[in-house]
C-alpha cells in the first residue's frame, strides 16, 4: 500500500472551516429566501448569514494566500495539451468504467493530486463561482450604496438574482463533490485523507491478496 501526505494541516483546517461556513450561509440563505421561519427565525438567519458570508470572504482570501505560499496552487494548473484526452478518460470512467470495476485512469501523485475533471471543476468554483458569490453578497450587503438601476433593471433585483443563481450552482457543486468523495478506492478513502492528510492507495489490493493467499493455503 502506498501513502502520500497530500493535505497539510492548514489546508485541512481551511477545508472544514470553509465547509462549515458555506453550510451556515446556505441554510440561513434558504431560510431567508423562502421565509422558512420554522427552519431558522429571520432575526437569527440574517445576522448569521451576514457573519458567515464575511468569514467566508476571509476564508477564501486565506485559501488564495495558502495556494501562493504553501505550494498547493500547483495542483490547480491545467495542462491544456493533455486536457481533452484526460477529460475523455475521466468522464468515461465516471459514467461507465466505475460501474464495471475498471481501474481508475488517474493515479494520485505528489505532483498531481487532482484528475483533469477535478482540476477544471475546482478552478471554476474557487477562482470563478466563489469570488462572484462573494462579490454579489457584499453588493447585497451594501445595496444602499449602489445605483437604483443597472441595464434598465432594479439593481437590488439583479444582485439578488445573481447571488441566488450562484448559490444554487455552488450547492450543485457541493452535491457532486460529496458524491465524488465516495468514489475512491473505498467509499471512505478520500474522506479519511482530508482528515488525516494521508492519501492511501492499494489497501483493497493488499486485502484481496491476503485473502487469495489464505485461500491458497487451505487448498
Amino acid at each position: 500500500m502506498s501513502a502520500l501526505y497530500l493535505y497539510p494541516v492548514w489546508l485541512r483546517l481551511w477545508h472544514w472551516l470553509n465547509a462549515l461556513l458555506f453550510l451556515a450561509s446556505l441554510v440561513t440563505g434558504i431560510s431567508m429566501h423562502f421565509a422558512l421561519g420554522w427552519l431558522i427565525p429571520l432575526d437569527v438567519a440574517v445576522p448569521v448569514h451576514n457573519t458567515s458570508g464575511i468569514l467566508l470572504t476571509v476564508s477564501w482570501v486565506l485559501f488564495l494566500i495558502g495556494n501562493l505560499v504553501g505550494g498547493n496552487g500547483k495542483h490547480y494548473l491545467v495542462n491544456i495539451r493533455a486536457l481533452p484526452m484526460d477529460l475523455f478518460r475521466q468522464v468515461r470512467y465516471y459514467v461507465y468504467g466505475i460501474f464495471v470495476n475498471e481501474p481508475h485512469p488517474f493515479h494520485v501523485s505528489a505532483e498531481h493530486k487532482l484528475n483533469a475533471l477535478q482540476t477544471l471543476s475546482y478552478v471554476g468554483v474557487m477562482y470563478g463561482l466563489m469570488p462572484l458569490l462573494i462579490i454579489s453578497g457584499w453588493a447585497f450587503l451594501f445595496s444602499g450604496e449602489l445605483p437604483e438601476t443597472v441595464f434598465g433593471f432594479g439593481t437590488i433585483w439583479v444582485v439578488a438574482m445573481a447571488h441566488l443563481l450562484l448559490a444554487w450552482m455552488m450547492l450543485l457543486f457541493l452535491v457532486v463533490h460529496v458524491y465524488i468523495i465516495t468514489t475512491g478506492e473505498t467509499p471512505t478513502t478520500n474522506l479519511k485523507a482530508m482528515i488525516t492528510g494521508w492519501h492511501r492507495e492499494g489497501a483493497s489490493d493488499e486485502g484481496r491478496g491476503a485473502r487469495d493467499g489464505a485461500a491458497a493455503d487451505t487448498r
